[in-house]
């Protein structure tokens, strides 16, 4: 037989999948075997998780620049007004920031910093401001 015919006929025959190709099982949890000593030191030390960065990003306080004021409505079963500020952080997003105290002078464009501290009863609101600092006046004592 020649070698074409040989090539003629295996072309012919039905093809089967190799083993490598079927899919494999997944991998066992992690829980159901320790690591051999071996294995552990071929991998080296396993990556720590990535840090949870909060709403500041990681920063203690972020400077910002006040966008809009805003009143917002607390959650049942309060009943307010809280005064909130658009703004847009140093980073380049833009969240809205609690403003503690009674009264305030923020208007649109001014400079403050915020701080991460979260108003329980305003959903979605993470940020405070920082009084007394850049062009957030301090509280005003009362009379």
């Amino acid at each position: 037989m020649s070698l074409r015919a040989v090539l003629r006929t295996a072309a012919s025959l039905p093809r089967c999948t190799p083993r490598l190709l079927l899919p494999s099982l997944p991998p066992p949890p992690p829980s159901a075997a320790m690591a051999t000593l071996n294995q552990m030191h071929r991998q080296g030390r396993p990556a720590p998780p990535p840090r949870k960065l909060g709403p500041t990003l990681g920063r203690p306080q972020i400077k910002g620049v006040v966008l809009k004021n805003l009143i917002r409505k607390p959650k049942k079963p309060n009943s307010a007004n809280r005064r909130c500020v658009r703004v847009r952080l140093s980073t380049g997003r833009e969240v809205i920031a609690f403003v503690p105290g009674e009264g305030h002078n923020l208007q649109e464009h001014h400079v403050v910093l915020v701080q991460g501290g979260r108003t329980q009863d305003l959903p979605g609101v993470k940020l405070t401001v920082v009084r007394g600092k850049y062009d957030c006046a301090h509280v005003q004592a009362k009379k």
